[in-house]
């Protein structure tokens, strides 16, 4: 049976309709990265995980998991599902562009290796839908009543990104190297 071993919820500000996934060695805007995942929910290569976001003015939620092996499927509680693999050096950042990033070396229990990704998304365009009602309703995006719809609408496109090491076989607790699992939290072995 599986188990989730960390779990992190964060608000991320899409940039170009995307936010990164990825390494901390890798810079994400260096030659040689994925495309954008343009019509499409990501966009990969060996060691940074793009999605596409349906937004740019507007804030989306983020749910990063770890698990000691593959979680259950979600089924139908989300609109979308997309799945790849990624190299990590046993931590993980998640970039916004020119917005920032959201997280920097976050560690991985599961060390150093290949992971499996599912990414889910939901309410994408509902989002997109709603957002463009409304620039109907106020003609000026300042106003205070837009400012406070605008608000409303931040978080509600989520994302749902959960990794594992497919090769460890953890089902006996914590991978070679690392001490108890805490909370989703992995300490080095002294």
């Amino acid at each position: 049976m599986s188990r989730r071993l960390l779990q992190l919820v964060i608000p991320v500000t899409p940039e170009r309709r995307m936010f990164r996934i990825h390494d901390p060695s890798v810079d994400p805007d260096a030659p040689g990265g994925p495309l954008p995942p343009v019509g499409a929910l990501i966009s990969t290569n060996r060691e940074q995980l793009w999605v596409g976001s349906l937004q740019e003015d507007i804030d989306v939620r983020l749910v990063l998991e770890e698990w000691d092996e593959a979680p259950p499927p979600c089924g139908d509680a989300w609109d979308e599902e997309a799945k790849s693999a990624i190299y990590l050096r046993g931590q993980v950042s998640i970039s916004m562009g020119l917005a920032g990033t959201a997280v920097h070396g976050l560690r991985l229990a599961g060390g150093v290796g290949d992971y499996s990704v599912r990414v889910y998304a939901g309410n994408r365009e509902q989002v997109t839908r709603r957002y463009a009602q409304l620039f109907d309703r106020h003609r000026n995006p300042l106003s205070d009543e837009f400012q406070q719809e605008k608000k409303m609408l931040e978080g509600l496109e989520r994302y749902l990104v959960q990794l594992w090491r497919e090769s460890l076989g953890m089902s006996g607790g914590a991978p070679a190297g690392y001490g108890p699992v805490v909370r989703g939290a992995a300490w080095p072995a002294a």
